[in-house]
């Protein structure tokens, strides 16, 4: 006759041990969805989409978090299985049995949602390379997940547990692959750099630039030098070069109305009509570069004295 087990207590170890899990799960899941959408997303451009954040920032946090997270989740995980393993009585726990269905539900949902929005988009005949890539990728982590935990559910001898450290391994794989993968797209970390600091300088052009035109409308002369520019009242100072190896120059132009802003820039600006915050006007390759303007005297006229 069989001994039946008195049903276990959650502990405060169980809970937060199964609850932690569960969180790194969801997040690391959601990070590796959102990483490939973005890979997705620079591998087929879309026309019709606003704009694509040439700093990748959404692909950097999901890389941070994908980096921190997962190895967590499989930290929690394995520690879980051998409290297991070591008080089978534990596989009972009341903790275990909500978080475990409660992921099978999320997991399940997602799915079907994926599978109705595919569905509606072919009939709508809107689908593109682009939008089935994504469909899959979602298809195919909530997949694993809801496969994972059905299995785990299921798991009573050491080759069932050989096919779960299976998944695990095949899920790091992968993790690894998109992270890797995501490199190629956002480039090195001395490359954002790079990106963040020409960004820096552009928007320092564009400030001096406004006060060139401001000071034009006012005086109905360019300055003569940058320095004219500030003014201890407003409280202007001519921004400096954020890097402080070049400096920004200025020359007035040929005409009354024409001047020329140079700054040194470390990387080519990302260019294409969905790229932001940048419009075509300041476009630049590397090294130094000079963008001529001209004051159109109609849009910003000179606002004489009156006296």
């Amino acid at each position: 006759m069989d001994t039946i087990l008195p049903k276990p207590k959650t502990s405060p170890k169980d809970f937060f041990l199964h609850f932690g899990a569960v969180i790194t799960l969801y997040v690391s899941a959601i990070s590796l969805i959102n990483l490939l959408f973005e890979v997705i997303n620079t591998a087929f451009p879309d026309a019709l989409e606003n704009y694509v954040d040439p700093y990748s920032y959404t692909m950097r946090l999901s890389v941070a978090s994908l980096i921190i997270l997962y190895p967590l989740y499989l930290f929690l995980m394995r520690t879980i299985r051998v409290d297991v393993e070591a008080h089978p009585e534990k596989r009972e726990v009341g903790i275990r049995k909500w978080l475990t269905y409660l992921t099978l539900f999320i997991a399940g949902i997602a799915v079907v949602v994926d599978l109705i929005t595919l569905i509606n988009t072919f009939l709508g005949g809107e689908i593109s390379t682009r939008f089935v890539l994504k469909v899959l990728v979602v298809l195919v982590v909530a997949g694993i997940v809801f496969g994972y935990y059905v299995y785990d559910l299921k798991v009573t001898t050491s080759v069932n547990l050989k096919v779960i450290r299976a998944f695990r391994w095949g899920t790091l794989a992968l993790v690894l692959v998109s992270i890797i993968g995501s490199f190629f797209v956002i480039g090195s970390p001395m490359k954002q750099r790079d990106l963040r600091f020409d960004e820096r300088r552009t928007s320092d052009l564009q400030t001096i630039q406004w006060q060139i035109i401001n000071y034009w409308q006012q005086k109905g002369v360019m300055p003569k030098t940058l320095a004219d520019l500030e003014d201890p009242i407003s409280g202007f100072t001519v921004p400096t070069d954020p890097q402080k190896v070049y400096q920004y120059e200025y020359t007035v132009g040929s005409k009354s109305n024409m001047f020329s802003l140079c700054a040194t820039f470390s990387a080519e600006s990302p260019t294409g009509t969905n790229y932001y915050p940048q419009n075509e006007s300041w476009n630049h390759g590397v090294g130094k570069v000079c963008f001529d303007r001209a004051v159109d005297a109609d849009l910003y006229p000179v606002r004489l004295k009156q006296f």
